[in-house]
């Protein structure tokens, strides 16, 4: 059973030493995870956008990764120099760095902030693709099923990479001391877990309703080591 529990980097500002520090070690935590690749090779399944939507995406990093491993695997229907994308980097604080807009643009991406609550936010876009990454274990069911309501009204895709709640990825959790990580790292670390998903949980808050009129095609799995990976496309 999900058990919600407050994550600190939430609640700190973004110039704090401590959420700084946080930020670093996450980028450390999602390689260890493997994030960026799982994200990588699911969005390669999908044709090409125009706009892709990144929830919760903070300094744009992790998304900047995909788009790297999306550029060395060329996959058939996207273009080679990445020209036409343009990635939304949707947080409640614009954080995202002049140099890593640049590096997205030597990619062929425009990067772009979406700034505010999320609610509120995405409405105002049209997006072909949304992602999520360790951003959906924050939502109690019922503010997920208004979330991925919305998503399910303005995408055409959808695919979230988060934490898989089971004993190996908890453990994992608990020895990301090992990583170096500090306080507040290893404090989230083990609420995103125990937030986590499991089984069909996602799967079941998508709207069974269809949505203009769409049909969707879901898929939901474990990937190893510690990742719960939700898919929804339209059909």
């Amino acid at each position: 059973m999900r058990t919600l529990t407050p994550e600190i980097l939430d609640f700190l500002a973004p110039d704090d030493p401590r959420a700084v520090r946080s930020r670093r070690d996450l980028v450390l935590i999602n390689a260890m995870m493997r994030q960026s690749a799982i994200m990588a090779k699911a969005l390669a399944r999908t044709p090409a956008p125009k706009l892709l939507v990144d929830l919760g995406g903070g300094d744009g990093r992790f998304m900047l990764k995909v788009a790297r491993r999306l550029a060395k695997r060329r996959p058939k229907d996207w273009p080679k120099d990445g020209s036409g994308v343009t990635v939304m980097i949707a947080d409640q604080r614009a954080i995202v760095s002049a140099d890593t807009k640049a590096q997205f643009a030597q990619l062929g991406w425009r990067c772009e902030s979406l700034t505010g609550d999320i609610f509120e936010t995405l409405p105002r876009v049209n997006p072909d693709i949304v992602t999520a990454n360790l951003f959906l274990h924050h939502f109690d069911e019922a503010a997920l099923k208004q979330l991925l309501t919305l998503v399910a009204a303005r995408a055409k895709s959808f695919v979230a990479c988060e934490p898989r709640r089971g004993g190996l990825a908890l453990l994992g959790a608990r020895l990301v001391f090992v990583l170096g990580a500090n306080d507040v790292s290893r404090h989230d670390a083990v609420a995103s877990v125990r937030a986590g998903f499991a089984a069909s949980e996602l799967s079941a808050l998508w709207p069974q309703e269809q949505i203009k009129h769409r049909t969707w095609k879901l898929r939901e799995k474990a990937v190893f080591p510690f990742t719960h990976l939700f898919e929804a496309h339209a059909l």
